[in-house]
C-alpha cells in the first residue's frame, strides 16, 4: 500500500539503529577483544533472536538483561575471556551510543509541522532515557513507550496497539519509523503505516510486502511529511 501522509497525526520511532547506532558498540569492544567485528555483529544478532523466542515461550525480561546475555554469548563464542565488571562496561555503551546527524534536525521539522512524535522500543524504560538524553532530542519526543510495558518484544502486535492507546492515537494515524524489517512489518500488521528507514541502501526482505515508504535519511522522512 502506498504511503497516505495525509492520515499521519503521529509519528513513532524506533531507537537501536534508527535513532542511535548500534554499530558504534563495536568500539566498546575494541579494547578489549582482539577482533571486535564479528563480536559485535554476533551480539547483535543474538539479541533480536532472543527477543523474538522470549514472544513464543513466554520468556519475556527486561532488554537490558537479554542484551547482556547476547553479549556474553557473543564473547563465549568467540573465545573471549574478560571479567563480569567488564562485560557490563561493555554492555553499558547502550546508554550512550552515537546518534545519527540527520536525528534532531528531521524530528525538529516535524514537531514543527505540527506531528507528535514517540519512540516506541524493545528498550527498557531506564536505557531509554539515557538514549534520549544522550541524543539531545528530550525537549522533542513526547514520551518513550517501553516493551516492559506489556512484557512483549516486537514485531508483536500488543506492543504497537499499546503504543496507540499510549498516544491517544487512531493506530491507522500513526506512522512507524523503523531501521528494522521486521518491526516495519509488525507496525503494518498492527494497523500502522511502516516507514523502513534505509541508510544503507539494503534490499528489501521479500517475505511479507512492502513498506508504505522507504527513506534513506530522516530528510528524506521530512520531506514526505511536511505539508
Amino acid at each position: 500500500m502506498a504511503f497516505e501522509p495525509d492520515r499521519v497525526s503521529t509519528v513513532t520511532f524506533d531507537s537501536y539503529s534508527t535513532l542511535v547506532d548500534v554499530d558504534a558498540a563495536e568500539a566498546a569492544l575494541a579494547d578489549r577483544v582482539p577482533n571486535p567485528e564479528p563480536v559485535s555483529k554476533l551480539w547483535r544478532a543474538r539479541s533480536l533472536e532472543y527477543t523474538f523466542v522470549a514472544n513464543q515461550i513466554d520468556a519475556y525480561k527486561p532488554f537490558y538483561e537479554v542484551n547482556r546475555d547476547a553479549l556474553q554469548y557473543a564473547l563465549d563464542v568467540h573465545d573471549v575471556d574478560i571479567t563480569t565488571t567488564e562485560r557490563d562496561e561493555i554492555l553499558a555503551v547502550y546508554h550512550e551510543l552515537d546518534v545519527f546527524e540527520d536525528v534532531r534536525d528531521g524530528i525538529e521539522r516535524l514537531v514543527d509541522a505540527g506531528y507528535d512524535c514517540y519512540v516506541v522500543s524493545n528498550g527498557n524504560p531506564e536505557m531509554l532515557d539515557s538514549m534520549i538524553d544522550h541524543a539531545g532530542i528530550e525537549d522533542l519526543i513526547r514520551e518513550t513507550i517501553s516493551a516492559d510495558a506489556v512484557e512483549t518484544f516486537k514485531p508483536a502486535a500488543d506492543l504497537y496497539r499499546h503504543a496507540a492507546v499510549r498516544t491517544d492515537t487512531p493506530i491507522e494515524r500513526i506512522a512507524h519509523v523503523t531501521a528494522g524489517w521486521f518491526d516495519v512489518m509488525g507496525a503494518r500488521h498492527a494497523g500502522m503505516q511502516g516507514v523502513w528507514v534505509n541508510r544503507t541502501s539494503e534490499p528489501w526482505e521479500p517475505f511479507d510486502g512492502e513498506p508504505n515508504l522507504t527513506v534513506e535519511s530522516f530528510d528524506e522522512l521530512t520531506a514526505a511529511l511536511e505539508p
